[in-house]
């Protein structure tokens, strides 16, 4: 048996073949610029070492768990203007998505978590337009930098390439991050309307308006051992989660 055979990249057929899998894991990424310092990949570098090692912690507590391929295009409407930013519509996004729910129903693996690493995506409304087309598959998608509080770890807020991320790449990727004396400090312009200002309103962002480094968050003060301490509770949580969807009957989810 591979040494991983809960990434499906990884595995050959002899081994597929014979293992009852649970859960699929849907890394879902992007590409676009994350302020001077950091690669065009960085949700994609991110989505995937999240999703494998949760898979690896949950594999180990039992579960059946397969981390499939990371999707590295997301929704970026809002940074065409900015080069090699690849864009994925989300009415592209819906139509892959059910692609890889057949595929995945046809051959009775009823349980489709989509670990997403990008803001701009959003996966609830293509849940819904799809649950009705597979009644017995069961959706679930994780931001995974929502779980746990960042405050607890990380002294300024993190909006994109901030402190937050930087510690993140420095930890997973360190020979792709640039020096901190390269990035920019991440500043960027408010809205002048109150309600867009204080997000209960909401419209997309014009990136290149807003920021001059493409970056949204200080990034000096990231380290490799905030990283490190951030990402081991949180892919500590989603392991948990994923034992549990692993175990339970998907029509008895509610106490």
């Amino acid at each position: 048996m591979p040494s991983r055979p809960y990434i499906l990249a990884e595995t050959p057929w002899k081994t597929v073949k014979d293992t009852s899998y649970e859960v699929a894991i849907l890394p879902w990424g992007a590409t676009e610029p994350h302020n001077y310092h950091l690669p065009y990949a960085t949700d994609v570098f991110e989505s995937d070492h999240v999703a494998v090692e949760s898979a690896r912690l949950a594999w180990g507590a039992g579960a059946k768990v397969v981390v499939l391929p990371t999707v590295p295009y997301g929704v970026n409407t809002g940074q065409l203007d900015l080069r090699l930013t690849i864009n994925m519509n989300p009415s592209t996004q819906a139509a892959l998505l059910h692609d890889v729910a057949d595929s995945l129903h046809r051959q009775n693996i009823r349980k489709l978590v989509i670990l997403n690493s990008h803001g701009g995506n959003d996966f609830k409304q293509m849940i819904r337009e799809l649950q009705p087309q597979f009644s017995d598959l069961l959706f679930c998608t994780i931001n995974w930098w929502q779980i746990i509080d960042q405050k607890a770890y990380f002294e300024e807020r993190d909006d994109h390439a901030g402190e937050m991320e930087t510690s993140v790449m420095l930890h997973i990727a360190p020979d792709l991050v640039l020096p901190l004396t390269d990035a920019g400090d991440g500043g960027a312009r408010r809205f002048k309307i109150k309600g867009l200002r204080e997000r209960w309103a909401w419209t997309p962002r014009a990136w290149t308006a807003v920021t001059k480094d493409t970056g949204v968050g200080n990034p000096k003060k990231g380290t490799p051992e905030k990283g490190k301490k951030y990402l081991e509770v949180v892919t500590k949580a989603i392991s948990d989660f994923l034992v549990e969807i692993a175990a339970a009957d998907a029509s008895e989810l509610y106490e």
